[in-house]
């Protein structure tokens, strides 16, 4: 879905800033890409979490987000507005679960979320598909930061063992 035009609710609704990352999903290419920018930023706060901790922050922040993006869907009366990126931040923080703190996994892990989340491999583009609401639009980027997450510590542990 194109729409190149960002509500101007945005930049007068909390709830619409923060299911549009901060803004960053007003940006004109790629809005995907920049709420996982905004992604990273988020992962370098947590980072140096125990794994409980940032674990309950996840979880904490899938929650809220999909809220936020089922009241922005809701407003904008767009099902997954390109713009509505809160989904890609925590995707992103799915696949930095338990991975080392460094720039090479920080930046891996980015590469390999985007990938999943472009390519969407069964079963996310069907679930993509079906789920409606603010789950739906937040439950495809989870999995794509899960399959991101298998992909990043499978490489980790070839790294290690090879």
């Amino acid at each position: 879905m194109e729409i190149n035009t960002s509500p101007r609710s945005v930049w007068t609704n909390p709830i619409h800033f923060l299911a549009f990352g901060f803004g960053s999903g007003t940006l004109p290419k790629a809005p995907g890409t920049w709420g996982t920018v905004i992604g990273v930023v988020f992962y370098l706060a947590m980072q140096w979490l125990s794994l409980p901790a940032y674990l309950l922050t996840l979880a904490v922040l899938i929650i809220v987000g999909i809220w936020l993006c089922h009241v922005t869907a809701r407003d904008l009366g767009v099902h997954d507005h390109p713009g509505i990126v809160w989904d890609e931040i925590v995707g992103y923080l799915v696949t930095m679960i338990a991975v080392p703190s460094s720039w090479f996994w920080i930046v891996v892990g980015f590469i390999l979320f985007r990938v999943f989340d472009i390519w969407k491999p069964f079963p996310i583009r069907l679930i993509d598909k079906k789920v409606k609401g603010g789950l739906g639009i937040v439950v495809d980027d989870l999995l794509a930061g899960v399959y991101a997450l298998i992909a990043l510590h499978v490489l980790g542990y070839l790294i290690v063992v090879v």
